[in-house]
C-alpha cells in the first residue's frame, strides 16, 4: 500500500514501514537538517513544506495515498518541555487532522509523546477524525517490548476510514515481547563498557545506567559525565572510571537506525536534537506490521484488557 509521511523528521517511521513492505511515495518536512539526512537515505522525494502554512492539499491528493503516517511535532506535551498548549506548536496535530479529513486516506497513523491524548489540541484533532468519519485505536506502546533496547513510552493513534474504533488493538499487542529489550540484548558485547551515562534533567534523578536494562528515553541532550555530578542511590554502579556516555552514533543505533544512516559533517548538536525526536525505527515497524496483519484479515488471539494492560 501506498504512504506518505508528514512532520517526517529523518525518516524513523518511513523506515519502519519501509521494512514492514509499504511503499513510501514521499515525506513532508519543514527542517532543513532533517531533509538532508532524509535525502541521504531514501529514494523517494521529501518536501520541504510549511505545513502550518499550506492551504492546498491537492498534490496530496493526486498522490492518491492509501495511508498518512506522521508525527507532529510535540513539544508542548513532553514532560521534558514546558507543557505549554500556547506556545502553537501543538497546533499542529490539528492540521495534521484537517490534511486527513481533506484528503481522506483509507488509513492514517499519527505518533506523538504519551500524555498527548490530555491535551486540547489532541481533544480537536481527535473530533475532526471523528467528523471525518474514521474509526480511530489508541494505545500507548512501550519500545523496550518492540525490539527497541530503550523504555521510550509512545501514544499512537490509527484510523481507519469507515472502521470501528478500537478494531486494530489486538493487532498492536499481537506481537509484544514477553520481556523489555536490554542494551545488551541488542548490542551483545560492541559497546565495550558496561555502564554509561545518560544526562539527566536534573541530579534528582539517576544518570548511570547498565546495558542489562532498557535505556532510558534517547533525549535531544548528550553530554559527558560530568566532574560535578554527585551520584544518584539508583546508579548502576559508583565506579566512574567504568563510566561514559553514549556516542551520537550509538544513541542513534538505541533508536534502532542501521548503520551508516547518520554519515554525515553535520554539527553534532543537530544530530543529537534529531536522534532524541525520533520515532525508533523498530518501533514504527511494529505498528506498520500491525497494520498490515490487519488489513491481510491476519488471525490474532484476542487477549482480554488485563492481559493488555500487563504488556503495555
Amino acid at each position: 500500500m501506498k504512504v506518505i509521511d508528514l512532520f517526517s523528521g529523518a525518516g524513523g517511521m518511513s523506515l519502519g514501514f519501509e521494512k514492514a513492505g509499504f511503499d513510501i511515495l514521499a515525506a513532508y518536512e519543514y527542517w532543513d537538517k532533517a531533509i538532508e539526512i532524509y535525502k541521504n537515505n531514501f529514494a523517494h522525494p521529501i518536501y520541504n513544506v510549511d505545513l502550518w502554512n499550506m492551504k492546498d492539499y491537492s498534490d496530496m491528493k493526486r498522490l492518491n495515498p492509501d495511508i498518512i503516517i506522521g508525527g507532529p511535532p510535540c513539544q508542548d506535551f513532553s514532560s521534558a518541555g514546558k507543557r505549554d498548549e500556547s506556545l502553537g506548536r501543538s497546533d499542529l496535530t490539528i492540521i495534521f487532522s484537517k490534511i486527513i479529513a481533506e484528503v481522506k486516506p483509507k488509513f492514517v497513523v499519527m505518533e506523538n509523546v504519551a500524555r498527548v491524548e490530555k491535551s486540547n489540541a489532541y481533544k480537536e484533532a481527535k473530533s475532526i477524525l471523528e467528523d471525518a468519519n474514521y474509526g480511530l485505536t489508541s494505545i500507548v506502546l512501550d519500545a523496550s517490548l518492540c525490539g527497541v533496547p530503550q523504555k521510550r513510552k509512545r501514544f499512537f493513534l490509527i484510523g481507519e476510514l469507515n472502521g470501528k474504533d478500537g478494531a486494530l488493538k489486538p493487532y498492536l499487542v499481537e506481537n509484544l515481547a514477553s520481556k523489555p529489550m536490554t542494551v545488551r540484548d541488542y548490542f551483545g558485547k560492541s559497546l565495550g563498557t558496561e555502564h554509561y551515562y545518560r544526562h539527566p534533567r536534573n541530579y534528582n534523578r539517576r544518570g548511570i545506567f547498565s546495558i542489562d536494562e532498557p535505556a532510558p528515553t534517547m533525549r535531544g541532550v548528550n553530554r559527558p559525565l560530568p566532574a560535578g555530578y554527585p551520584g544518584h542511590p539508583g546508579d548502576s554502579t559508583s565506579d566512574r572510571d567504568k563510566v561514559r556516555a553514549l556516542t551520537t552514533i550509538e544513541r542513534s543505533y538505541i533508536q534502532t537506525f542501521p548503520e551508516g544512516f547518520f554519515d554525515t559533517e553535520m554539527a553534532k548538536t543537530h544530530l543529537e536534537q534529531m536522534i532524541g525526536n525520533a520515532v525508533p525505527v523498530n518501533l514504527a515497524k511494529h505498528v506498520a506490521l500491525s497494520l498490515k496483519n490487519y488489513i491481510n484479515n491476519e488471525d490474532v488471539e484476542y487477549k482480554t484488557d488485563q492481559q493488555m494492560s500487563l504488556l503495555i
